[in-house]
């Protein structure tokens, strides 16, 4: 018996162990690597991972069968082929190796959302695979011709990665295809019109690449295609006239383009699913189709930064499911109220959200049928168009709105306390409008507004409302108003990270809970009544960027506590700081510090040239005392002098010859023949140009070796020495960085005996302002400013002229205004010369040393106010009018004398006629390009700032511009208001 159950027990042992391999083989726990192929090709692509944070493939060992590491799954029958790689989101880094293209049973390749970096692998053996995702990586190099052999393929994803080149022509060999993603890349060339081939595709995606050319005919006529994704490309050409009927299609996104033409009239019955549709930023033209009206369920309308015009179409009230309407920056509307029609129409949206209709040319009051719009509504942008009346109070029941922008229109009338029921509201704009009257009070129920409250560029006055306190805005803006009383304390209970105030009537002290707002990057409190120092406290704002106090009456010592600052701009001009200027931080920097107007300012850099400092302290009180004893002695001094003046009076040409000897005689001595060798004996080709009085000729002085402009004047001339005399006389006396600096003068006589007179002063190496506006033949290509240095260069010049009648001592007035005479150096800074006819200005009653007659009307003409011509005598008001003719010739780059204006037009009707809704249509060419090239290429363009800098700049000129001199700004105000519109520009460049 025995015998024969040892064998058996052994069968069956032998049974047990054959069983459990078996079992084992089924469940992969074998060591062996039954599949040699996969396993090495696994191993090969995991050692080309440079970087595994997460531990992925921690599991990827000999020791486990390779169908159990983390990210594969294999075939459930031997011999256990690799069907799927699924590694998305595990932050790998490295080269994806080619050793995954001999995994031929590949279906499923997902290594998206990682790191890896190199051209994609050879997968051309992946005849097996359906879904490729290689999105989301730093994936480089072209698309190649093998991803074509993949003929399986019915998803495919290299979006957000770096590729290049073009889009292979032969893409539609993927029949199958039925969702492509290749956005985000640096893709080239043109949309392959094979991809209309592929009738499977569902969803393409080319978007954010440099695909340019048109859209093929044949993507247009893909059947089953539902969304279509091609915005923020090249792409130039127009949609199909005919289109046939897409009835899958429910995203259409062609954003961000150089599309144009008009849209098909047909297009809203052709796209019956339409659900969203993006067409903004292209160049379209003509009406909206009354058809977009009819796809039932169209959520979304994008047709912003386009060239429509026309009615905004009824028809869109019947989407019961519009959510987005965005028809910003166009030029949609008509002159009457009949444009705001589809205000009644919209009533019927009831899902709508946002509404935006801003930039556009909408004229009339907004009509009482704004309140029946969907309590759902949550933005309402209507600024920058010509809407006037006021608001209606029936506004006050969209009290969803959580954004309200009505700025730059023609509002008028006060601001009610329908905006106080609006208490959802968290942007708030009502600037550059027309209002009166104060903020109601009803402002401090708005406790959700915590982005920007706007009502600068008003006529508002009285104080800030007293629960204005409950708000939590960070931006607040009451600039250009008439607000009074002092800055409240409570300002500090506000989270502001900017703060304007400039140019309202506010008085006292500026309050030093202001330091507490940790968090505040501009403050702007010029042009007001302010009095006192700077708050100490001011010093831990170390967010500060900018700080505007300029035009105020504020006094003390130069507050050295703002060097420890971070600040890119400083302006405390004009007001009665003392003592000296430190050199450290900011006050080291003189390009971003102005200090202009401070009489009692000293030292500092080199460059803010200021007086140096001088001890004194040691003598005080003897100087008391001197000035006690010798204020008498002065004053008798003073009778004896005015009468001596008045006797030399009489001797007028004896006084004329003395007085060029001393205004001459601090000047370096310069003889005709330095000038004539200099200027090659006054030669034609050394001549730069002709003016009232004489000739300017280029040379380069022998000894000091520097270039020189040498007017000479033609004694000939009626005027030409009193000319002479005059600009020795002015320009000896005042001194500026944006006026011409005269070098010398010269008061001899020439090589035969006659009369030589010329000044003499530094080369301009850019020449003129006129010849930068006005080109010849082919310099138009090689002199053409952009806005930035046009706006540069009238600063310069509002800030010479400022200086000239407000701070150089004797108000002086230069009366021929105009671009020839404003010269620019190596850097383009303008500096204003030719003072051939400026006269010293005493008051607004007094009149000129000389008549009249003995010079006549002073100026060019296009440039002389109208009140010369009467016989008026010259006065600031006349620079400031010459100022404003000047502004928009650079804004325009038309003279004032040009053959365009004619029958009762100038360069003012001209300009007020396209004022302010058509101002693209009269500034200069080249500005328009550059400007409609800022639009297009920047997507945080809020509502177009650089249409209203443009607005702001021309509105300025035209308050130069003002028939009666009392009626115009002074050139204070103007040089203010510019300062600030290149601040605002600035700001929003740097976006």
């Amino acid at each position: 018996m025995s015998h024969w159950k040892q064998p058996s027990k052994l069968a069956m042992l032998v049974v047990l162990l054959l069983l459990l391999c078996h079992a084992v083989d089924r469940v992969h726990c074998s060591t062996h690597h039954n599949n040699s192929q996969d396993f090495h090709s696994l191993l090969e692509f995991h050692k080309g991972i440079t970087s595994d944070p997460h531990g992925a493939l921690s599991n990827w060992n000999p020791s486990i069968h390779f169908c159990h590491w983390h990210g594969v799954n294999c075939s459930s029958t031997r011999p256990y082929r690799v069907t799927e790689l699924n590694l998305n989101g595990q932050s790998l880094a490295g080269q994806i190796s080619s050793s995954l293209g001999n995994l031929t049973f590949l279906q499923t390749l997902d290594l998206s959302n990682n790191s890896f970096i190199g051209p994609l692998p050879l997968l051309n053996k992946l005849r097996n695979l359906d879904v490729l995702f290689l999105g989301s990586n730093l994936l480089e190099d072209v698309i190649p011709d093998w991803l074509t052999n993949c003929s399986n393929l019915v998803q495919l994803d290299l979006s957000e990665n770096n590729l290049t080149g073009h889009i292979p022509s032969n893409i539609d060999i993927l029949k199958k295809l039925e969702y492509i993603g290749l956005y985000y890349n640096n893709l080239t060339g043109v949309i392959p019109p094979t991809l209309g081939n592929i009738s499977t595709l569902d969803v393409v995606d080319l978007s954010m690449n440099q695909l340019s050319g048109s859209i093929p005919d044949d993507v247009w006529k893909i059947s089953n295609i539902t969304q279509l994704f091609l915005q923020q490309n090249n792409l130039s050409g127009g949609i199909l006239d005919t289109l046939s009927k897409l009835s899958s299609l429910v995203i259409l996104n062609l954003h961000t383009n150089m599309l144009g033409g008009t849209l098909p009239s047909n297009i809203g019955d052709v796209l019956p699913n339409l659900q969203e549709l993006y067409l903004g930023k292209n160049n379209f033209v003509g009406t909206i189709p009354n058809s977009l009206g009819n796809p039932s369920s169209l959520k979304i309308i994008d047709l912003s930064i386009n060239y429509f015009r026309g009615k905004i179409p009824n028809s869109f009230g019947n989407l019961s499911h519009l959510q987005s309407l965005n028809l910003e920056v166009n030029m949609l509307g008509s002159r009457d109220s009949e444009g705001l029609q589809f205000f009644d129409a919209l009533a019927n949206c009831r899902s709508l959200v946002t509404l935006s209709v801003s930039n556009n040319q909408l004229h009339g009051p907004i009509p009482n049928s704004i309140a029946n719009l969907s309590t759902s509504l949550g933005q309402l942008v209507m600024g920058w168009n010509s809407l006037s009346g006021t608001i209606p109070p029936t506004i006050g029941k969209l009290s969803g709105l959580y954004r309200l922008s009505l700025q730059n229109n023609n509002l008028t009338g006060t601001i009610e306390e329908w905006i106080g029921k609006m208490t959802n509201l968290q942007f708030l704009t009502l600037q550059s409008n027309n209002f009166i009257g104060k903020i109601p009070p009803s402002i401090g129920n708005l406790t959700q507004l915590i982005d920007i409250f706007s009502v600068a560029k008003n006529n508002l006055s009285g104080f800030v409302p007293s629960n204005f306190w409950n708000l939590k805005i960070s931006k607040l803006d009451l600039s250009h108003n008439n607000f009074q009383g002092s800055i409240p304390v409570q300002f500090s209970n506000l989270e502001l990270i900017w703060l304007n105030l400039s140019s309202n009537k506010f008085s006292g002290e500026i309050p030093g809970t202001l330091g507490q707002l940790e968090q505040i990057q501009t403050i702007q409190m010029d042009q007001n009544i302010l009095t006192g120092n700077i708050p100490p406290i001011f010093s831990r704002l170390y967010s500060l960027n900018l700080l505007n106090l300029s035009h105020n009456n504020l006094s003390g010592p130069m507050p050295t506590f703002l060097s420890g600052l971070n600040l890119s701009k400083l302006d405390l001009s004009y007001n009665n700081f003392q003592g000296q200027i430190p050199r450290t931080g900011v006050f080291n920097n003189p390009t971003i510090v102005s200090l202009d107007g401070n009489p009692e300012l000293c030292g500092g850099a080199m460059d803010l040239h200021m007086p140096p400092c001088h001890d004194t302290s040691k003598r005080v009180g003897r100087s008391n005392l001197l000035i006690k004893i010798l204020i008498p002695i002065f004053g008798f001094m003073s009778l004896v002098l005015l009468a001596y003046f008045l006797l030399l009076e009489k001797r007028t040409s004896r006084r004329e010859s003395r007085l060029e000897l001393s205004y001459c005689e601090h000047f370096e001595t310069v003889t005709y023949n330095d000038l004539a060798q200099a200027t090659r004996d006054f030669s034609e080709s050394n001549l730069i140009g002709r003016g009232s009085y004489g000739s300017v000729y280029r040379g380069k002085l022998k000894e000091s070796k520097i270039e020189v402009a040498v007017k000479v004047f033609d004694l000939k001339m009626r005027g030409a020495e009193r000319s002479f005399l005059s600009e020795c006389e002015a320009l000896r006396s005042i001194q500026h960085r944006n006026l011409l600096p005269i070098i010398t003068a010269c008061s001899t006589v020439d090589n035969v005996g006659n009369v030589f007179k010329a000044l003499i002063y530094e080369f301009m190496p850019n020449g003129s302002l006129d010849a930068w506006l006005h080109h010849k033949g082919d310099e138009e290509t090689a002199k053409c400013l952009g806005l930035t240095q046009r706006i540069s260069i009238a600063i310069n010049i509002a800030d010479a002229l400022d200086y000239l009648h407000h701070d150089c001592g004797r108000p002086t007035v230069h009366c021929d205004l105009k671009p020839s005479n404003i010269l620019l150096d190596d850097d383009m800074n303008a500096l204003l010369g030719d003072f051939g006819i400026s006269r010293f200005y005493h008051d607004s009653q007094s009149k000129w040393a000389g008549s009249i007659s003995s010079i006549g009307v002073k100026g060019t003409i296009g440039y002389i106010p109208p009140e010369y011509g009467g016989g008026g005598h010259a006065s600031t008001s006349g620079d400031v009018y010459s100022f404003g003719i000047v502004l928009l010739e650079i804004l325009t780059s038309k003279r004032p004398t040009d053959p365009l204006f004619k029958d009762g037009q100038d360069i003012i009707s001209f300009v007020e006629n396209n004022f302010p809704d058509q101002v693209f249509q009269v500034i200069d060419s080249h500005l328009l390009d550059e400007c409609r090239n800022s639009i297009q290429g920047n997507n945080l363009v809020p509502e177009n700032e650089i249409y209203q800098c443009l607005v702001d700049l021309l509105q300025l000129a035209l308050s130069c511009l003002r028939s009666l001199p009392s009626e115009r700004s002074n050139m204070k105000q103007v040089a203010s208001r510019m300062h600030a519109i290149q601040t605002s520009y600035l700001r929003w460049k740097k976006k």
